[in-house]
């Protein structure tokens, strides 16, 4: 895999040589809008809204709508004189504990891959924060866009994780707070024993993108018998307003007694490679 980003963590005096890479990828399949007569692809053209016709890259600028209709444009070199350097360095501001940051700060993991020479000073970097059960936060350059990030011990190695600016986090007061109402004991604990009854280890394996999966099976079909017609929908459950809610609980209790464990369904979970996965490799 190709590196992102080559660069160094600072902190003080220190500096170690890493590489970024992408920890996650989103398997999303892609589709091309045609025109249904004849399957031709639609393009798109960049059409001015005040006389419909098409404008060239060359006659387009940015600009920003500080009123309805109203736009104070931004050239090149007003970008430039505000762009943050691209040092190519993951500057460590401070170090904090994980326990006192907000989930929602994180958004995207990236791999911190050392580069040559800098092994020792990365080991030291991963196992102090272990120890002391801390980490770091750091600004990063990306792209010519700056970032709020984490660097974290993961396994054997760091990950640096992008984070929201705390600006960016909506107020949790904009939103209407549930009603408090009196629990019974009994409601208390049979949801807590609903709770036990379906708790698990956790194996990652037994997750799967269930619409993902889908979909690509529906396209291997639609390849192979075109003409063969589709299956109606499943209804789908429709939710209704909870009035007796020890009943639901007592259901719900009983039909989880009745489902096989975690341990079961695993063999069933493993799934064989989508054909629709392997033919777009085989191209």
């Amino acid at each position: 895999m190709r590196a992102l980003w080559k660069g160094a963590i600072t902190f003080g005096l220190v500096t170690i040589p890493v590489s970024l890479y992408p920890a996650t990828r989103r398997e999303e399949l892609k589709f091309r809008l045609l025109r249904a007569k004849d399957q031709s692809p639609v393009n798109y053209k960049r059409v001015a809204e005040a006389d419909g016709k098409e404008v060239p890259w060359k006659e387009i600028v940015r600009g920003y709508e500080y009123e309805k209709g109203k736009f104070v444009v931004l050239k090149d070199e007003d970008f430039a004189r505000v762009d943050v350097e691209a040092t190519q360095t993951v500057d460590i501001m401070n170090f904090v504990a994980i326990e006192d940051v907000d989930p929602l700060l994180f958004y995207k993991p990236y791999y911190l891959e050392v580069s040559k020479g800098g092994d020792k000073a990365y080991v030291l970097l991963r196992d102090a924060l272990v120890e002391t059960g801390k980490i770091a936060i750091a600004k990063v350059v990306i792209r010519t866009k700056q970032h709020l990030a984490a660097v974290k011990p993961q396994e054997s190695g760091l990950m640096l994780e992008l984070m929201h600016f705390p600006k960016e986090l909506l107020d949790v007061d904009e939103f209407k707070e549930p009603a408090e109402k009196k629990l019974g004991k009994s409601e208390m604990q049979m949801a807590k024993q609903l709770i036990q009854s379906m708790t698990t280890s956790w194996k990652p394996e037994q997750y799967n993108d269930d619409h993902h999966d889908a979909l690509e099976k529906l396209i291997e079909e639609k390849i192979e018998h075109p003409e063969k017609k589709a299956a109606a929908p499943a209804k789908r459950r429709q939710p209704t307003n909870v009035i007796d809610l020890v009943s639901v609980l007592q259901e719900s209790l009983q039909q989880s007694k009745k489902k096989p464990s975690a341990n079961q369904k695993q063999g069933a979970l493993k799934m064989k490679p989508a054909k629709t996965a392997r033919r777009k490799k085989a191209a």
